[in-house]
């Protein structure tokens, strides 16, 4: 389903089921041998899709070992994001001399607990929220900020390897073109010589998921990039 909202240098594996015989690396047992079952059959189906994607790219399976922020740990010459939420799975991968960085995420298209919007947000975007809300039923425009700001941190971590705020990123949404945009409020990473001020990216709403993607291309693909695929530090979405 998520590949509808990436480009096609890039491939993508996702599920919406657990299959029972997955097995895991040692690397990888070690990592959830604490975890609680929803845990681990999340951890281990997220794989899963990413060694199918790696199979696509040409690739043996190798372990994906979190980081100390839990981030994957790619084979050399690989970047990509991994998202799990409750009946999904997905992992999106790309070689690097192609791809810069990838963020992604899903979630259930339902509204957020009462007080995490004030936390995740600023002013400014909650007064898009409710213009939105005014103009389009059906879909949960605030999860959808969030799931969307959970794909800028995903693209900016592997980057930069520092934390990003929710408030340090401004996102507007576009309602009819399944768009978004996200204006850093700090200095961004630097790719290839220029700072990269703004990740762009996609959204789908189906099946009772909202799913974000942020593609960053490499400044050497950017002049052969394909429809809806903004140049530079302008483009793009566990």
């Amino acid at each position: 389903m998520i590949e509808s909202i990436l480009p096609s240098y890039v491939v993508s594996e996702d599920l919406f089921e657990d299959p029972p015989d997955t097995m895991l690396f040692p690397e990888e047992e070690k990592a959830v041998e604490v975890a609680v079952d929803k845990r681990r059959r999340e951890f281990t189906t997220a794989r899963l899709c990413a060694r199918r994607a790696m199979a696509r790219l040409g690739l043996p399976p190798v372990p994906v070992v979190p980081g100390p922020r839990g981030e994957p740990g790619w084979p050399s010459g690989i970047v990509g994001s991994m998202t799990h939420c409750t009946g999904y799975r997905a992992a999106v991968l790309g070689r690097s001399a192609r791809v810069a960085t990838i963020g992604i995420d899903a979630e259930p298209n339902e509204v957020l607990t009462q007080g995490v919007l004030e936390v995740i947000s600023l002013p400014a975007e909650r007064e898009r929220l409710r213009e939105l809300a005014r103009r389009s039923e059906g879909v949960c425009w605030e999860r959808l900020l969030f799931s969307a700001k959970e794909s800028v941190y995903k693209a900016w971590f592997p980057l930069t390897g520092l934390w990003l705020d929710f408030e340090e990123a401004d996102l507007s949404i576009g309602p009819d073109d399944g768009t978004f945009s996200a204006r850093l409020l700090v200095p961004g990473p630097v790719v290839d010589g220029s700072e990269v001020t703004a990740f762009s990216g996609r959204w789908l709403v189906r099946d009772g998921l909202i799913l974000t993607a942020i593609v960053l291309p490499a400044p050497a693909t950017t002049a052969g990039s394909p429809p809806g695929a903004s140049p530079g530090s302008e483009l793009i979405g566990s």
